[in-house]
């Protein structure tokens, strides 16, 4: 009797190593599948990132060259814009004077 039941002990424990094998077998199967999905989307979002950082760098070289641009036309009015003070002080005396020749013309005029 003891033959027998050591027999099917070890026909039992056989069965459920084959189980358990196969239950292993099939998990890595799953395993394998959903790291190569990772895998797959992650050089996907990685592709992405660095399309988008690409971008983003274009187009802050963009606007940086622009902003250049911007700030040396600035500078440029600036120094055009030097002048205006003694032009604005010139026409202020003209002004002035041309004033006083229309008192001295008016006042002339009316003596008759």
């Amino acid at each position: 009797m003891k033959e027998k039941d050591l027999i099917r002990a070890v026909e039992i424990v056989e069965r459920d190593s084959i189980a358990i094998a196969e239950s292993f077998a099939s998990l890595f199967s799953s395993l394998r599948t959903s790291l190569s999905q990772v895998t797959s989307r992650s050089v996907d979002h990685v592709q992405c990132f660095s399309d988008a950082a690409g971008r983003l760098q274009e187009s802050a070289l963009d606007s940086a060259t622009k902003g250049n641009l911007y700030v040396n036309s600035c500078l440029r009015l600036n120094e055009e814009m030097r002048g205006i003070d003694t032009l604005a002080m010139q026409l202020k005396v003209l002004r002035r004077n041309v004033d006083a020749l229309d008192t001295a013309v008016n006042s002339l005029v009316r003596l008759p």
